[in-house]
């Protein structure tokens, strides 16, 4: 693909950060602690696709309850144990369940959003039998959850793929953060699964490709797995879910992907429906978005470091893979930088961040992960760099915080090192340094592609990219 279009298409591509879990570790729910509630879900075709849900109040439950991102449900029926019923109207995304209440039951169209505004990840996608949506849209919560808290969810009518693996008799056992960060969920299409040594992606394939069969899509999906494998071993999550949208009447493969951070963490894939086996050959969203699942969830939401690592990391990965040259990396990085650059207009990377708007916001967050990946191997004599960093927040648990990733750098360094950096890059130009810095990398730029030669530290820059550029030393 064309460097710009690929460039105009990151515009699309976003990361799907949940609210904030209230554990760093996942830990499985205390085994003797009763379920709260339980969710009865059922997949209805007729007059239209709609989930009709269920939801049961047990010893009590919960009162307050809200949709995570409401708008699909405007009234949510309550039922006494008499069967005495009472329409409550959501409002402010949310319900007050009456005392008495049983259980709860209302209907999520899963094709309504589509025809309001078009077709979303959230609103679901009409492709024949199956349909693609976010748990947070579909699937009411109570407003307050501890990690404590259990529930239990179950699916009939359909063959589901949700984040999580189910139990005995399809029964899925979550607890209450799984109800907030509840990630994607695939309802019908097909099914493969992609086995790497460490870890496994299901995917779930929601609707007909014309020129890929389901068994390249998997492959496919590997290859970008192995690619995510030179940056982080072991893969990251020993399991994820992939799911896959094709778009009629296109015949790009990188049309949109986003991640959600549910626990396992969950993908959702929009691909050209019409795409041909060498626009996966040269696809690069669905690397970025498994590229995310290197660093953890950032809380608050760091839009300009996680962007900025997926961003990186996608060409690093590419060029230690082979995909492409280390010079075809360089230039796809040097666009992209110029691309913001340009964006920025002599702005400072501060007033960048607070922009926070795309593409400039991915490509000034991936020049300072180039920034530190560099200061790190000069610190470390070479041997140790910024995927070194990831590699100790990730056994710090599935969050960090800004305070804990400039921790780990100074950690990985051996001195203090991220606030200096961090504190000289925000208050200069954005991308002021860009020039002097790929001369010390000996990185040249040149029409149509990137020349690679012998500088003070294109050692470095041999280790960030994977290969030996031909004749350096």
């Amino acid at each position: 693909m064309p460097t710009l279009a690929r460039l105009g298409l990151m515009l699309l591509t976003v990361v799907g950060l949940g609210a904030c879990r209230h554990a760093a570790v996942r830990a499985p729910p205390p085994a003797k602690e009763p379920a709260a509630l339980r969710y009865n879900v059922t997949y209805e075709r007729d007059p239209e696709h709609a989930l009709e849900v269920e939801v049961v109040l047990v010893n009590g439950g919960p009162r307050d309850f809200l949709f995570t991102q409401p708008g699909a449900v405007s009234t949510v029926r309550a039922y006494r144990e008499s069967g005495e019923a009472t329409e409550l109207t959501v409002e402010g995304g949310g319900i007050q369940v009456p005392p008495g209440t049983r259980l709860l039951r209302y209907r999520y169209p899963l094709d309504g959003g589509t025809r309001r505004r078009g077709p979303d990840f959230f609103s679901g996608q009409p492709r024949g039998d199956a349909r693609l949506a976010a748990g947070r849209n579909w699937l009411i919560r109570p407003r307050v959850t501890t990690w404590k808290m259990r529930a239990e969810l179950s699916i009939q009518g359909v063959d589901a793929l949700l984040p999580w693996q189910p139990g005995p008799g399809g029964l899925y056992q979550l607890r209450g953060d799984d109800l907030v960060d509840s990630g994607f969920h695939g309802f019908g299409g097909r099914r493969c699964e992609v086995v790497l040594s460490d870890a496994v992606l299901q995917v779930g394939i929601l609707g007909e490709l014309k020129h890929m069969k389901d068994e390249q899509l998997c492959d496919w999906l590997r290859r970008t797995a192995e690619e995510v494998r030179t940056v982080r071993r072991p893969f990251p999550h020993p399991r994820v879910t992939v799911l896959i949208q094709p778009v009629p009447g296109s015949k790009t493969a990188d049309v949109f992907g986003m991640v959600m951070w549910s626990a396992p963490p969950s993908i959702a894939l929009l691909v050209g429906q019409d795409a041909e086996p060498s626009s996966f050959a040269k696809d690069w969203v669905a690397l970025h978005e498994l590229a995310h699942l290197i660093h953890p969830a950032f809380l608050p939401r760091t839009r300009w470091i996680t962007e900025g690592l997926a961003t990186y990391y996608t060409e690093v990965a590419r060029a230690r893979s082979g995909r492409l040259t280390p010079e075809q990396a360089w230039r796809e990085l040097i666009d992209g930088f110029e691309l913001g650059k340009s964006q920025a207009s002599g702005r400072t990377m501060q007033e960048m961040i607070n922009e926070n708007a795309p593409p400039g916001i991915y490509w000034v967050g991936a020049f300072f992960a180039l920034r530190l990946d560099v200061e790190l191997r000069r610190a470390t004599g070479n041997q140790r760099g910024l995927e070194h960093v990831l590699e100790l927040l990730a056994t710090q648990g599935t969050t960090t915080t800004l305070k804990a990733y400039s921790d780990a750098v100074d950690a990985v360094a051996g001195r203090p090192l991220f606030e200096a950096l961090l504190a000289q890059e925000l208050r200069v130009s954005a991308f002021a340094g860009l020039g002097a810095l790929l001369e010390e990398l000996g990185v040249t730029s040149v029409p149509g592609g990137a020349k690679l030669g012998r500088a003070r530290d294109s050692q470095l820059r041999e280790a960030l990219d994977g290969l030996r550029a031909p004749g350096a030393q």
